[in-house]
């Protein structure tokens, strides 16, 4: 088996529809604001991101920068940065760093409005489109921004389903978008990093397996977290019975059929990422 390949092609309807949509609203859109996951800020960055925004001018979010291994994570910023990104950084709850994210879309709209003055024009008021990979965190990005709850908030992929506009104040419209991946997830390390994070849902990857690419990520760089969390000093795949019954033990699992339950202790691997448990870690 090919460890670097997957065969996942999937495509909900509705993200053709977004994308469709996006193509058709872009020439009015002045800014885009592309959210990542700071754990894994390349396995959910758009792919084809430049294909269908038209080269507008990019604000970069990583979010949940409060649960990435900072050490780690800074690297990719600079990366961004390096290439002429606009780079924020945001905490999942309790913070004001949205207020940079409105700071910026402000300040380059200085620069647009500059050149349409050149041309004659008055100046306009900015329509920042904001885009993501299901479940980043675009919804309590966008409640924060307005300052109340307009978008749904929910930890499993796909709660926003259409483009919508939000005002936010005089200078700033939002326009938010369903969730967006690519058709085909060719690559097994970016998948995975995908399903660990919640991004895709369950059903497209098998939950034993997410669980041990999990597990696998945390014996290479945070064997502290491994230890802590889940009683293991140390993941070994050819012990993989054993490394489940450890883990059953620890966290109080009671065996079936004489084995560990492997579903259950897969599922719970899974949640400690995904109910943020677990912290401080960066996949990528």
């Amino acid at each position: 088996m090919n460890e670097n390949k997957t065969n996942i092609n999937w495509y909900p309807g509705h993200m053709a529809k977004t994308k469709r949509e996006i193509k058709e609203l872009i020439d009015t859109i002045d800014i885009v604001i592309s959210l990542v996951d700071a754990r894994i800020p390349v396995s959910s960055y758009i792919k084809d991101l430049n294909e269908f925004i038209n080269n507008k001018k990019v604000i970069i979010v990583f979010n949940k920068y409060d649960l990435c291994d900072k050490d780690k994570t800074d690297k990719f910023i600079k990366h961004y940065e390096d290439k002429s990104f606009k780079v924020v950084t945001c905490d999942s709850k309790n913070s004001n760093d949205y207020k940079k994210i409105i700071s910026i879309c402000e300040d380059l709209m200085k620069d647009i409005n500059i050149k349409r003055k050149e041309k004659g024009l008055l100046p306009k008021k900015a329509k920042c489109l904001i885009i993501g990979v299901p479940n980043v965190g675009k919804s309590t990005l966008i409640n924060k921004i307005v300052g109340k709850k307009v978008a749904n908030v929910g930890n499993k992929p796909g709660v926003t389903k259409n483009l919508s506009t939000l005002r936010i104040n005089d200078k700033i419209d939002l326009v938010d978008s369903p969730g967006i991946l690519w058709p085909k997830l060719d690559n097994d390390e970016l998948a995975l990093n995908l399903a660990s994070m919640g991004i895709i849902k369950e059903e497209i990857l098998p939950v034993d397996k997410v669980a041990v690419h999990i597990l696998k990520k945390l014996d290479v760089s945070y064997k502290e977290i491994l230890s802590k969390e889940l009683g293991i000093k140390e993941f070994n795949l050819d012990d993989i019975v054993n490394m489940y019954e450890i883990i059953s033990k620890y966290k109080n699992i009671p065996f079936k059929d004489g084995e560990a339950d492997y579903d259950r202790v897969s599922t719970l691997i899974l949640n400690l990422v995904r109910n943020e448990t677990i912290k401080n870690i960066t996949f990528d």
